[in-house]
């Protein structure tokens, strides 16, 4: 299910924006930082600061995450149904070895989802026939030039 450039998009970018809904209906989306791929068909989060996120997938599993590289305005949409993980279940320790980062031991949880769906995310910049570099090029200038004191290599 997940072709290796969406799992490429997954592990570079780790900034997903999930969207679940509450039990009232009303819409929730909100950005997690910590991402990883787990195998072919599953991708986790862990949980830092998402109380609402957790209350809503314990409600309603059903989640779509969006991931986008910034820079050449293309990323994937994934559908699919989570499992939230409590720490103290023994699949917690086990899950949260593969996370690679500083903020490993703050997580409460850990959400897999397992994907059930996955879309192409594209820009409409380019049905005008712009090129992946010079959309790289146009998103990188206009980086720089809101970090005008910052140096950035290539």
């Amino acid at each position: 299910m997940l072709t290796p450039d969406m799992q490429r998009i997954v592990e570079e970018q780790r900034l997903g924006f999930v969207a679940t809904a509450a039990p009232d209906g009303t819409p929730n989306v909100s950005p997690k930082g910590t991402f990883i791929v787990l195998d072919a068909q599953t991708i986790a989060f862990g949980e830092i600061r998402s109380p609402r996120t957790i209350h809503n997938l314990r409600a309603n599993p059903r989640v779509e995450v969006n991931f986008v590289d910034p820079f050449v305005r293309k990323g994937y949409r994934f559908a699919g149904t989570a499992l939230v993980v409590e720490r103290g279940n023994a699949a917690f320790d086990t899950l949260l070895g593969r996370f690679r980062s500083a903020l490993a031991p703050r997580m409460g949880a850990i959400v897999m989802i397992t994907v059930t769906k996955a879309l192409p995310l594209t820009s409409p910049a380019y049905d005008d026939g712009t090129t992946e570099p010079e959309l790289r090029r146009a998103w990188t200038a206009r980086f720089r030039k809101l970090q005008p004191n910052e140096s950035f290599e290539e």
